[in-house]
C-alpha cells in the first residue's frame, strides 16, 4: 500500500507524528525518503540532489555563511510502539518520537518556512545511522560528494531535550584475549586457565581513573569499561581461550590514533595475547568559540552541555565543519518501548531555529 506525500504545511508536532507513523526501520528508509525528496521538490527556493535513500537541498543566496541542519531518517526496530499517540499531557509517544523524527520534522518545517534565511542552508536527510557504521548514508555522502557537505556550522537534532550539546566523545571498542592450556578440570593443574589469566586485565579496568577534561568550557567525563566477557569451554575443561571486550568513550580533545595508543599502554604489563580493534568512531570538539556557534547559543539560549555519547557530529567535525547536537527528543528514552517526545519541547525547538535564521 503507497504511502501517503508528506504535509509540509502542518505545525511541526503533527508533522512529526506523521513521520512516525511513516516505519523506517534502519534499510527499509527508501518510501520515507521518497516522500522527503518530492515534498523537498516542490519547494522552488531549494536545489534538490539524491544518493541512495540521502536526501540533501540547499539554498543558493549567496549568504556570507553556510549552516547544515543533518538528521537520520532511520529508527530501531518497532516495539509494539505504532502508531504514534498523542496524551492528554501533551506527550507524542511512538517508535522515533524522540530519536529523531521530532529533530527531522524541524528540518522539514525550516525547509517549507523559510525561504530567505539569513544565512544560506544545507538540510541533510540521511539513512542507516542506527545500524553499522559502514552503512550510515552521512559517511556514504562524505566519500561520494563531500561538496555536498561544505559548510560553516552544523547542527544535528539528535535528542538533546531541548539544549545543546557540544561535540561527541569519541569510541574505541577492543579485544583483549588471554590464552592457557586446556585440560581436564579434575587435573586443573595440567592446563592453564585463561579466565584466570584476565585477571590483570580486570583488575586494571577496576583501579582506572577517567579523565574529566574541560574543553570550551563542557567537562568531558571519559570512561573504560569491559562490557562484555567471553571464554569457557565445557563445565568440565580449563579454558585455553578467553577474551574481554573493552570500551573506550574518550574526551574529544584525544584524536583516534592518541585514544588507541593509550589504551595499549594501560593494558601493556596485563598478560594480553592478542589486541584487537573491533570498532573505532573519533570523537567531535565542540567548536562552541565559532562565530555561527556563538550567534546560535545566544539565539537558542540556555547553557551548553557536553554529548558524553557519539554522535554524526564527528563525521562533520572530520570534515572541517564544526558541529553541535539540539534536537526537541531526550535521549534517555530513545530505542526505548516507551519511547516519547514533549509537544512543547518541539514548538521551543523550532521557535528558537526560526529566530536563528530569521533574525
Amino acid at each position: 500500500m503507497p504511502q501517503p506525500a508528506l504535509d509540509l504545511t502542518l505545525d511541526a508536532p503533527a508533522l512529526t507524528a506523521a513521520l512516525v507513523d511513516f516505519p523506517s526501520v534502519s534499510g527499509t528508509e527508501k518510501p520515507l525518503a521518497d516522500a522527503i525528496e518530492q515534498a523537498l521538490r516542490a519547494l522552488p527556493h531549494l536545489t534538490v540532489d539524491r544518493h541512495g535513500n540521502n536526501v540533501i537541498a540547499r539554498t543558493r543566496l549567496g549568504r556570507a555563511e553556510r549552516v547544515i541542519l543533518a538528521g537520520h531518517i532511520d529508527t530501531v526496530p518497532i516495539a509494539d510502539n505504532l502508531p504514534s499517540r498523542l496524551d492528554e499531557d501533551g506527550v507524542l509517544w511512538g517508535c522515533g518520537t524522540s530519536d529523531m523524527k521530532s529533530g527531522v520534522a524541524l528540518q522539514l518545517r525550516i525547509a517549507a518556512t523559510v525561504p530567505a534565511p539569513n544565512r544560506d542552508l544545507t538540510f541533510v536527510f540521511y539513512d542507516n545511522e542506527e545500524v553499522a557504521a559502514h552503512l550510515n548514508g552521512l559517511g556514504r555522502v562524505a566519500d561520494a560528494h563531500p561538496e555536498w557537505l561544505e559548510g560553516d556550522f552544523a547542527v544535528l537534532l539528535e535528542p538533546s531535550d531541548a539544549e545543546v550539546e557540544g561535540g561527541c566523545q569519541g569510541t574505541l571498542r577492543v579485544l583483549l584475549r588471554t590464552t592457557g592450556e586446556r585440560a581436564h578440570s579434575a587435573r586443573s593443574w595440567m592446563g592453564a586457565n585463561a579466565i584466570h589469566a584476565a585477571v590483570p586485565i580486570l583488575n586494571r579496568l577496576a583501579a582506572y581513573e577517567p579523565r574529566r577534561p574541560v574543553i570550551d568550557g563542557l567537562e568531558y567525563r571519559e570512561g573504560l569499561n569491559a562490557v562484555r566477557i567471553e571464554g569457557g569451554v565445557a563445565n568440565n575443561v580449563i579454558p585455553d581461550v578467553c577474551t574481554v571486550t573493552v570500551n573506550y568513550r574518550y574526551a574529544p580533545d584525544r584524536g583516534e590514533a592518541e585514544a588507541l595508543a593509550h589504551v595499549r599502554e594501560v593494558f601493556a604489563d596485563c598478560g594480553v595475547a592478542e589486541f584487537m580493534v573491533d570498532d573505532h568512531s573519533g570523537g567531535a570538539l565542540p567548536g562552541l568559540s565559532h562565530p555561527a556557534a556563538a550567534a546560535f547559543m545566544k539565539a537558542v539560549g540556555g547553557s551548553a552541555r557536553p554529548k558524553f555519547g557519539w554522535t554524526d557530529v564527528s563525521r562533520f567535525s572530520s570534515l572541517g565543519v564544526p558541529a553541535v547536537n539540539y534536537g526537541p527528543g531526550d535521549a534517555l528514552y530513545a530505542h526505548k518501548r516507551d519511547e516519547h517526545v514533549a509537544i512543547d519541547k518541539i514548538t521551543h525547538c523550532e521557535t528558537r531555529l526560526h529566530d536563528w535564521l530569521t533574525s
